[in-house]
């Protein structure tokens, strides 16, 4: 049974006539009578009845008019749907980042830009690394992404030559500490390399671990540390630092409550702190139908933004 067979039905029901229904079904009349007359077959009903004028509908007619309308109506609704999911997918692109960037600064930027409508986080990433987000661009798993960057040089075994960025805003690294009754840091940087300070660290493999260590090196700050746990995730190691396990790094952005509020405290002054870029990257020769447009718009209001300062 095919759907285009219900619909001739219903047009049968509305023009009482096979003639006027064939003409408006762009069939001719053969042909329309013989999809009616499979239609009863397939239903093992007779559902018209040809011997009226205007014919009529059987009582089984009747009947299956009604769950012709109904199938017809729902088979509509659902391909619009359809259609708007479609259309959704290709005018949306797909953003991932951090959980601390989805977090703390995406909201504010998609606001800011009104990109709501643009673009749609992907919270698959949020426990990637710098290497999984570039994998997901070249494979085209994701439109663009987002994520913090080193702002002195160091080295990456990353292949970026397919990638172009944007660079939206800056971060800054802070070590902090719960506070103790005093209100006075935990664990106060540099430590002691009989004690060194228990760390709650960025993952090894990951770009802040990498930028952290760089920072260190050409500052040539002597710090003494021993890593307690490793994480992917800025809010796994915010809440140990807040429980009093050891001192971290972390966005100040992520901080700045805790930190007015005194939950949190510096665990060193502001050599210790480490600057990043907020990058959003994404594929030069990306095709996506909205790529185009939303980064000229957001070109845009990054050259507002520089000329207003």
């Amino acid at each position: 049974m095919e759907l285009r067979w219900l619909e001739d039905f219903i047009v049968l029901a509305e023009t009482r006539h096979f003639s006027r229904a064939a003409e408006q079904q762009n069939v001719t009349q053969p042909t329309f009578s013989r999809r009616i007359k499979l239609l009863e077959e397939a239903m093992d009903a007779t559902l018209v009845n040809r011997q009226t004028m205007p014919l009529s509908l059987t009582p089984a007619g009747e009947e299956f008019l009604t769950l012709c309308k109904q199938i017809t109506e729902r088979v509509r609704v659902t391909r619009e749907r359809l259609q708007h999911l479609h259309h959704d997918a290709t005018r949306r692109l797909r953003l991932a980042a951090p959980q601390s960037l989805l977090t703390h600064f995406v909201p504010g930027w998609l606001e800011q830009h009104a990109l709501h409508a643009r673009i749609e986080p992907y919270l698959r990433a949020t426990s990637w690394l710098i290497g999984d987000y570039v994998e997901a661009l070249e494979r085209g798993e994701v439109d663009l992404a987002l994520c913090y960057w080193p702002e002195g040089r160091m080295a990456l075994d990353l292949d970026l030559s397919g990638l172009r960025y944007l660079t939206l805003g800056e971060e800054l690294l802070v070590p902090v500490s719960a506070a103790d009754g005093a209100g006075m840091p935990r664990f106060s940087l540099p430590g002691d390399k009989r004690r060194p300070l228990p760390h709650i660290a960025y993952h090894a493999s990951g770009l802040i671990a990498a930028a952290l260590r760089a920072h260190w090196d050409r500052s040539r700050q002597e710090v003494h540390l021993s890593t307690l746990n490793e994480s992917v995730q800025t809010s796994n190691i915010r809440e140990l630092v807040l429980q009093g396990y050891g001192l971290g790094w972390l966005p100040f952005r992520t901080v700045r409550q805790a930190l007015a509020q005194g939950e949190l405290t510096r665990a060193g002054d502001r050599r210790w702190d480490v600057p990043l870029s907020i990058r959003l990257y994404f594929r030069h020769d990306g095709r996506h139908p909205a790529l185009h447009d939303t980064l000229a718009q957001l070109q845009e209001g990054l050259d507002d933004l520089h000329r207003s300062r």
